[in-house]
């Protein structure tokens, strides 16, 4: 095997890896808001959660960390579209939250 050839099998070891850790995370993430908009009592929409941040910060013990932001869209009437959070930070939820939105 050659160095060249080592290096494209690393790359591509390492964007397998990656994708499957990331599809963990966004599953688990999904799960969460699931629960979350039940206890909320709204409904999910599109059984989706999206990536819309992604950075480094430290935990409360100083640890670097991946910090994540996901959003979802929910509805609490069936006719409007609302967004909700979820902060990531390292393998812990941080923080969930609704937009303000109509009651039922």
């Amino acid at each position: 095997m050659t160095l060249g050839t080592l290096f494209w099998l690393f790359v591509a070891g390492f964007a397998i890896w990656y994708w499957w850790r990331a599809k963990a995370i966004k599953d688990f993430v999904l799960q969460a808001a699931r629960n979350y908009c039940k206890k909320m009592d709204v409904m999910l929409l599109d059984d989706a959660v999206y990536l819309r941040g992604l950075w480094f910060k430290r935990d409360e013990t100083g640890k670097l960390r991946v910090w994540r932001r996901f959003l979802f869209d929910f509805t609490s009437t069936g006719e409007e579209r609302y967004v909700g959070r979820v902060i990531m930070l390292g393998p812990r939820i941080l923080h969930m939250e609704l937009d303000p939105h109509r009651l039922n």
